[in-house]
């Protein structure tokens, strides 16, 4: 990497819980193209502040994660109909102060599903109501899946979700553990389950539920990991969530969140610099990410 100068090129990205993932994917692809460029990583804790230091700092791109996929809507000038479609952002582009939001995560989901070839007329359990799940459900249903099932204790956004994509909505599962669940129909397992909460997720504040129980958490009950066919948790950090090594040990065919952030960090480094790498760059970067 050059040493810093005032003619470096910024990325970064906001998270509430940063990992290194795209900062060394990101960093070691620019090295490997002899780019004078940096990207690093960070926490806001004032969204609104954060995009307007892009704007007014000339930040070339910058990575949305949760749960800033929906609330950095109205902080942004162009929606990409990627990212209009389904009302979520994942990337920013500034072009002289113009930033212009877009969506990688569904390009992920969507060559992911194919890559696994995993057939359209399985039974789909996805848990979760937020941004990504919006990109996941939009891929799901222009993938063909018609059985899917969301799962989302908050029923205005679960149910908003479902109906968004002609899906069925379900305030939990029997086993999920937390209390007797609405009055509502619903499945008990399903061909493929896919986490799209934090559960599982490393991180968090110390002390909180997100660096304690919930980090070394399952998001489904044994008995529906054990139902299934595919098992998929868009959780990146750690690569080998509880529900992927369940998975694994279950003999389940699974899809990682790792698998996720090398796709759509790879298109967003596409829409930062313009430049496509090649394969054998992106293995040597997305080696170099899960080194870590």
């Amino acid at each position: 990497m050059p040493i810093l100068n005032k003619d470096m090129t910024l990325c970064i990205s906001l998270s509430a819980r940063p990992s290194n993932n795209g900062t060394r994917f990101h960093n070691h692809l620019y090295e490997q193209l002899g780019l004078n460029w940096i990207y690093k990583a960070f926490a806001p804790t004032d969204l609104g502040q954060a995009i307007a230091g892009v704007r007014g700092l000339g930040i070339r791109g910058c990575a949305i994660s949760m749960p800033y996929k929906e609330e950095v809507i109205e902080l942004v000038d162009v929606m990409d109909p990627s990212a209009k479609a389904i009302d979520s952002v994942n990337t920013i582009v500034n072009d002289a102060g113009r930033l212009t939001a877009y969506n990688t995560d569904y390009t992920a989901i969507e060559q992911l599903l194919k890559r696994n070839d995993v057939p359209n007329d399985y039974s789909v359990l996805l848990k979760g109501s937020g941004g990504m799940a919006k990109a996941t459900a939009a891929a799901l249903r222009d993938a063909g899946f018609r059985d899917v099932t969301v799962i989302a204790r908050n029923e205005a956004s679960g149910r908003s979700l479902a109906d968004l994509y002609g899906f069925r909505w379900q305030a939990q599962l029997d086993g999920d553990g937390d209390g007797p669940a609405p009055e509502v129909s619903g499945a008990r397992g399903a061909d493929m389950i896919i986490n799209v909460t934090p559960i599982g997720m490393a991180g968090g504040k110390a002390g909180s539920k997100a660096g304690g129980a919930e980090a070394n958490g399952l998001s489904f009950a044994q008995p529906v990991i054990d139902a299934a066919k595919v098992v998929f948790d868009v959780v990146a950090l750690p690569a080998e969530t509880p529900l992927i090594a369940a998975g694994r040990a279950a003999g389940k065919t699974v899809i990682t969140g790792a698998e996720v952030a090398t796709i759509q960090a790879l298109e967003q480094f596409v829409l930062y610099t313009g430049i496509r790498p090649t394969d054998a760059q992106v293995r040597a970067a997305e080696e170099f990410m899960r080194a870590q």
